[in-house]
């Protein structure tokens, strides 16, 4: 077991909404020495401000968080911006960390690593039996070149990489960008403004069928930490909560949390993205303990709540 306390972590992305859960997590451990590089200093696409970073902050322990991420219409309009940029962000902090000695290196995938058509609950062996979803392949193969990278460093260098698997996330502190965000944020955006604004109708993306697994970010950074602690195995872990819901399913119930009231139209132009995600997490419980304990409606209300206290008010302002 790694004492966390006794190193230098830094945390990659660590201003971000997973990020800031991540260094929370770790300052509640008792861990002070944190690092939090941020890109107007380090633009850690480019080779010269990594090799910089870690010469100038020399931490023993990475986190590696930072990503450019969006929903379908996101990585649809930047499939080479995302392809590229979390490539080489993944690829060159996981190299200097090799350089410089680092004791371990904990790398973030995603679910859009797995194939379109995985079966559910997906399980870590699925994860290269098929290409991933079109809308998110460039993304998605990009980070789960990390698990590669991962994996061949172990190998011949005897690097101590690990590589985290994380459903979508949710939770205080999103993205509510409606040119960004993930589907949680993008609907209860839509059924706040349509309440207040007294709209008729909200038009959703796709038919609904699709299915989605969604886990609370407190829940996700406990598991990172966890995993920091306690895992030092080549194989990819899932992280999720183990449970399914339609998007259909989800559009009615942050409807009703946001006592929406009007009619829900499904623009089935649209592209539903992967048609079912949901882990098997198994894995994660054995290795290094972790589940998840966070109910949903529970983290859709906090969700809906901190949107609404900070973030609603200047959203219909603009």
């Amino acid at each position: 077991m790694l004492e966390l306390t006794t190193h230098r972590i830094a945390v990659t992305g660590g201003a971000g909404f997973l990020g800031s859960a991540v260094v929370d997590g770790l300052r509640a451990r008792g861990c002070r020495d944190i690092v939090v590089p941020r890109k107007a200093q380090y633009d850690l696409t480019q080779e010269a401000a990594v090799q910089r970073f870690f010469d100038v902050e020399r931490p023993d322990v990475v986190i590696h968080l930072a990503a450019v991420v969006g929903g379908i219409g996101a990585n649809r309009a930047n499939p080479g911006r995302f392809y590229y940029d979390n490539l080489m962000m993944g690829a060159l902090t996981m190299e200097y960390a090799r350089r410089h000695g680092v004791t371990k290196y904990v790398g973030i995938g995603t679910i859009c690593c797995y194939p379109k058509f995985t079966p559910v609950p997906f399980r870590e062996e699925d994860l290269w039996n098929g290409y991933p979803e079109e809308t998110n392949a460039p993304y998605g193969l990009a980070k789960k070149m990390l698990l590669v990278q991962a994996q061949a460093y172990r190998q011949q260098y005897g690097f101590n990489a690990i590589f985290l698997l994380p459903v979508n996330l949710y939770g205080p502190g999103d993205n509510f960008d409606p040119s960004t965000s993930h589907v949680i944020p993008a609907l209860i955006r839509k059924f706040v403004e349509a309440k207040v604004l007294g709209a008729s109708e909200v038009e959703v993306w796709g038919d609904g069928t699709a299915t989605r697994e969604f886990l609370y970010v407190d829940d996700a950074a406990e598991a990172i930490v966890q995993a920091t602690e306690r895992f030092d195995g080549a194989d990819p872990v899932n992280v999720g909560a183990g449970f399914e819901i339609s998007i259909r399913e989800l559009a009615s119930k942050i409807a009703a949390l946001t006592d929406y009231s009007g009619r829900i139209v499904w623009d089935s132009t649209k592209p539903n993205g992967q048609p079912r995600r949901c882990l098997d997490v198994s894995r994660a419980e054995r290795l290094f303990g972790f589940r998840a304990h966070t109910d949903f409606d529970e983290g859709l209300k906090r969700t809906i709540e901190w949107y609404t206290r900070t973030t609603a008010r200047k959203a219909l302002a603009v």
